[in-house]
């Protein structure tokens, strides 16, 4: 069941959305590919409980920049757990029914938008990097040039992330900010640190790197 936070986005018709949290059991005392390799079979399962298949699934490779590409037409590249990713981005957007994004997070924030009118939609990794060159005041504007959409027409919502006292920048409200200067008209915080909850949520900082990966969603049904 999809996360209560995320319920502004669910009002919208067609689009789907979720977060996947730590899972039980899974060894992640590795390095990133192989932790993630073990985490695959879980996460093609929450692909599946959306309504939708890995042919539809659509990756940002993630290189803590804030480029942002659409998903449906871009390229790809095979990464190192089998399945593409769209190379040297950290943000996807799409306005096409039957495409799912995603994006994998261990600390940084995931950025979930939809257009509550014409049915827009994105997902973006926004860790310090990220923030610091404004991947979300991007990806509106990419929204606004490529979907005419507008801004006040767009929900945002930042899921849980790292956060003071456990790492010394706030980028969850810098995003906060970044949200009201983009004009988005609607944003909500989930407030959630990572660091402080090891039970439910991988911490890069927390666990000196050896951990695994979350992973954020967001899709529109096939003819919604």
């Amino acid at each position: 069941m999809s996360p209560d936070y995320l319920q502004p986005l669910l009002d919208i018709p067609g689009i789907r959305a979720d977060f996947i949290k730590r899972l039980p059991g899974i060894p992640v005392d590795t390095n990133r590919d192989q932790a993630m390799i073990h985490l695959r079979e879980s996460h093609s399962q929450a692909v599946q409980t959306l309504g939708f298949t890995e042919n539809q699934w659509w990756r940002a490779e993630q290189v803590h920049g804030n480029r942002v590409a659409i998903a449906g037409e871009s390229a790809t590249i095979m990464a190192a757990d089998g399945l593409p990713v769209v190379p040297d981005v950290d943000g996807l957007i799409a306005r096409s029914s039957g495409l799912l994004l995603a994006i994998y997070v261990a600390d940084c924030g995931a950025i979930w938008l939809a257009d509550r009118k014409n049915g827009a939609y994105g997902l973006l990794h926004s860790g310090k990097k990220g923030t610091e060159a404004n991947i979300l005041g991007q990806a509106v504007a990419m929204m606004q040039s490529e979907f005419s959409s507008q801004p006040s027409d767009i929900i945002g919502v930042l899921g849980p992330c790292i956060r003071p006292p456990h790492y010394e920048m706030d980028f969850a409200a810098t995003i906060r900010e970044q949200a009201k200067a983009a004009g988005l008209g609607t944003f909500h915080d989930c407030e959630t640190c990572t660091a402080s909850d090891l039970s439910n949520y991988y911490s890069y900082r927390k666990e000196l790197g050896h951990t695994g990966r979350m992973m954020a969603l967001i899709g529109k049904l096939p003819h919604s």
